[in-house]
């Protein structure tokens, strides 16, 4: 097999529960490289269960980046996380290696390290800190309410649950009168930061629905709930940002007593497929995408080695 250039980075981007990181670590153990991870939960240390990491075996065999850097107390922002990813990509390329992207988790970070960061207005610490106060008493489906109806493009490419974008992209309006989209229109300029061959793998929507519920029946059957609780027992707690990622945001929910256990369980299950949703949205706008389409009897590895071919054809 030929090699291909160290100055081709392989991105690969997908749904959740479509089977990225599988695909990632195929490509890997061929181009004999490390993966990246795009994820803004994985950064978290001992969040584990519900943002689908890789096993300890998984992350012996094959070098991960960008997993287990902070503790869950820690805020992290889209700006120290392409430090960090510039520095580990200056690495590889000084070892004559150019990684494997995994994409997931929110499109502003991916965004951000396709593109760079969008340079809007600074900060309204009061504007913010109000809205923080409405979260709390009505919750963030309130304030992303708002969003839409102030600007629905924005709004189709935030999660509902992501109250510090929601919070962003209002703060924008307020100190603008101009929606937040409209400054984020070099987002879908195509001017990447680096020379990606991006590729895409999607699955039938019904498959992938119920790969998404499969997922969530595993997370639980393999301690969600205690990883949770532990998390929460900690001297430090868990951060805002961190308890409202999808799988955690429903389980604090039952422990405080406002749903169900099962309830919860349904909700992982339904936020998930609606994330799938809005990734779907997100990843309709990205420039230069070579899509592949998977199913259930699709081999993995034959997958890597047509993906390997079809980039060596290009470059």
């Amino acid at each position: 097999m030929a090699a291909i250039s160290n100055d081709k980075m392989i991105l690969i981007i997908g749904c959740t529960a479509s089977g990225k990181s599988k695909l990632a670590a195929e490509l890997a153990r061929f181009l004999r490289t490390s993966i990246i991870s795009v994820d803004s939960m994985k950064v978290y240390r001992r969040m584990d269960i519900g943002t689908a990491k890789p096993s300890k075996e998984q992350l012996a065999e094959l070098q991960h980046h960008m997993i287990d850097i902070i503790e869950p107390y820690e805020s992290f922002s889209l700006g120290r996380y392409i430090e960090l990813t510039d520095q580990v990509i200056a690495n590889l390329k000084n070892g004559n290696k150019g990684p494997i992207i995994a994409a997931g988790g929110t499109a502003m970070y991916l965004r951000g390290l396709l593109e760079g960061i969008f340079d809007g207005p600074s900060a309204d610490i009061q504007f913010r800190n109000e809205l923080m106060l409405e979260s709390d008493k009505h919750g963030s489906t309130y304030l992303y309410e708002r969003l839409i109806h102030i600007d629905p493009e924005a709004a189709s490419k935030i999660h509902y649950n992501d109250l510090k974008r929601i919070i962003r992209a209002l703060e924008v309006y307020h100190l603008t009168g101009k929606p937040f989209s409209e400054y984020q229109v070099h987002f879908r300029s195509g001017n990447y930061r680096y020379p990606w061959q991006i590729i895409g793998i999607r699955r039938e929507k019904e498959e992938a629905n119920k790969r998404i519920n499969a997922r969530v029946k595993k997370m639980v059957e393999s301690g969600l709930f205690n990883e949770v609780r532990q998390l929460l027992d900690e001297p430090n707690g868990i951060s805002k940002q961190a308890s409202q990622a999808v799988g955690y945001a429903e389980v604090i929910d039952y422990f405080k007593g406002k749903c169900e256990r099962d309830e919860a369980i349904e909700k992982i299950k339904i936020n998930s497929r609606r994330l799938a949703k809005h990734q779907r949205t997100w990843f309709r706008g990205f420039m230069g995408v070579k899509w592949y389409d998977i199913h259930s009897e699709t081999n993995i590895n034959k997958l890597a080695l047509k993906v390997i071919e079809d980039i060596q054809k290009d470059t």
